[in-house]
C-alpha cells in the first residue's frame, strides 16, 4: 500500500487502541464464516416459504404476497440498491482517501457480512477494518476511523427517529398520536443523541490528569464522537449517503405496503422501523424470525392491519438482505483477487478541491 492510511486527517497518535483483528484476519474464516451465512439464509427463507405454504393462518399472507404489483417490488429492489451505494458515500466520506473502487468494495462486504453473518453493525465494520489493515493502513487510524463510521450512521438513525417521533406528537407528520408510540420514541432519539455530544467535553474533565486505563478509553471516546460529529455538521454533500443509506432503506418498505395496495404513513412506517430494528442485537442470520416478529409486532401497535404488516415484512426483508448480500459477496470476492495489487490513496479531500480549482483557473484563461 503506497502512502498513508486512508483517513481524511492526520495519523492517530500511538495512543489509539489498536484494532483487534485476532478473529478477523483469517482469510479462511471470514470466507467459511460469509459462506455458512449466505447458506442459512437461503435455509430460513425457505423454512419461512414452507411455514406460509404449510400453516393455514399464513395463507393470508401468500396470497397477498402472491397479489404484490410487480412494479412497486421492482421499485423496492432499486431502492434498496440505493441505500447500498448511500453506505459505500458514507464510507467514502469517513475513509476519504480510499481510492473510489477498492473503498466501494470494502464497504458493500461490510454489507454483505451483516446482512449473511450475523456480526450486527460493529462487527461488519470489523471486516472492513481487517480488509483495509490488510491493504497496510494503520490499525489504529482504522479502527478510530471504523468507529466514526458506526457512530455516524447511529446518529443518523437517531435523529430520524427523534424528529418522526416528536413530528407526530406535534402534528407535523401524520400518525398515530400516543405518548408511548411517538411522544416517547421521539424523546429517546433527543435525549440519546444530546448524551452523545455530551460525551466529549465529560470525558475530558474525568480523565484531565489521570493516566488509567478507564481515563485513557474515555479520551478515545471522546476524541472519537469530536470525530463524528465533525463529519456530521460539517458541510459535505456526501452525507447524503449517511442519511440515504437509512431513509432508502426504510423507504423499501414502505413501498412493499405500496405494492400490497395500502400503505400506513411514512412515519409510522419510520417508527416501527427504527423501534422494530433494535431485535438485531439478537445474534439470528440476517435477523430471519426475529426482526420480522419485531416489525409486525409494531405495526400491530400502531393499528396496521397484521396481514398487510406481515407480508409487506416478509417482502422488505427479502430485498435488504439479498441485494447488499449479493452485491456484497461478489465484491468480496473481487476484494480476494485483488489482495497483492499495489494500492494508491487519494490525495486528502483539501488538495483535491484545490487541484480542481486550479484547472477551472487554466481552463477560464485558455477560453
Amino acid at each position: 500500500m503506497t502512502g498513508a492510511s486512508p483517513t481524511t486527517n492526520d495519523e492517530a497518535s500511538d495512543e489509539q487502541p489498536v484494532l483487534d483483528l485476532e478473529d478477523a484476519v483469517d482469510e479462511a474464516k471470514a470466507t467459511r464464516k460469509l459462506v455458512h451465512g449466505l447458506i442459512s439464509l437461503v435455509i430460513l427463507i425457505a423454512l419461512a416459504g414452507g411455514l406460509l405454504l404449510a400453516v393455514p393462518s399464513l395463507h393470508d399472507v401468500k396470497r397477498e404476497i402472491d397479489h404484490m404489483a410487480i412494479g412497486w417490488v421492482v421499485l423496492a429492489v432499486g431502492l434498496e440498491a440505493l441505500s447500498c451505494v448511500g453506505y459505500i458515500l458514507a464510507f467514502l466520506q469517513v475513509f476519504d482517501r480510499a481510492p473510489i473502487r477498492f473503498g466501494a468494495r470494502v464497504a458493500m462486504t461490510e454489507l454483505a457480512f451483516g446482512a449473511a453473518v450475523s456480526l450486527g453493525g460493529a462487527g461488519s465494520v470489523a471486516v472492513g477494518a481487517w480488509l483495509l489493515v490488510e491493504r497496510g493502513a494503520k490499525p489504529s487510524r482504522v479502527a478510530e476511523r471504523s468507529a466514526v463510521l458506526f457512530l455516524l450512521t447511529s446518529a443518523i438513525n437517531v435523529i430520524t427517529l427523534a424528529v418522526a417521533g416528536l413530528g407526530v406528537w406535534v402534528g407535523i407528520l401524520p400518525g398515530k398520536k400516543d405518548q408511548l408510540l411517538s411522544l416517547l420514541p421521539g424523546a429517546v432519539g433527543v435525549v440519546v443523541f444530546l448524551a452523545f455530544l455530551a460525551i466529549p467535553p465529560i470525558a475530558d474533565r474525568i480523565s484531565e490528569g489521570h493516566t488509567s486505563r478507564l481515563s485513557h478509553w474515555l479520551k478515545i471516546t471522546g476524541e472519537t464522537i469530536r470525530a463524528t460529529a465533525n463529519v456530521l455538521f460539517r458541510w459535505d454533500w456526501r452525507i447524503v449517503g449517511a442519511i440515504g443509506y437509512l431513509w432508502f432503506d426504510i423507504a423499501v418498505l414502505w413501498v412493499c405496503f405500496h405494492a400490497i395496495g395500502h400503505a400506513p404513513p411514512i412515519a409510522t412506517v419510520v417508527l416501527a422501523y427504527q423501534i422494530g430494528y433494535l431485535s438485531n442485537l439478537i445474534p439470528v442470520p440476517g435477523g430471519i424470525g426475529v426482526l420480522d416478529g419485531s416489525f409486525v409486532g409494531m405495526f400491530v401497535l400502531y393499528g396496521v392491519n397484521d396481514t398487510m404488516a406481515t407480508s409487506a415484512t416478509i417482502v422488505y426483508h427479502a430485498i435488504s438482505l439479498w441485494v447488499p448480500a449479493m452485491w456484497g459477496t461478489i465484491c468480496y470476492l473481487l476484494l480476494r483477487r485483488s489482495r497483492n495489487d499495489p494500492l494508491v490513496l487519494r490525495l486528502p479531500r483539501a488538495e483535491r478541491q484545490a487541484v480542481k480549482r486550479a484547472f477551472k483557473r487554466v481552463g477560464r484563461h485558455r477560453i
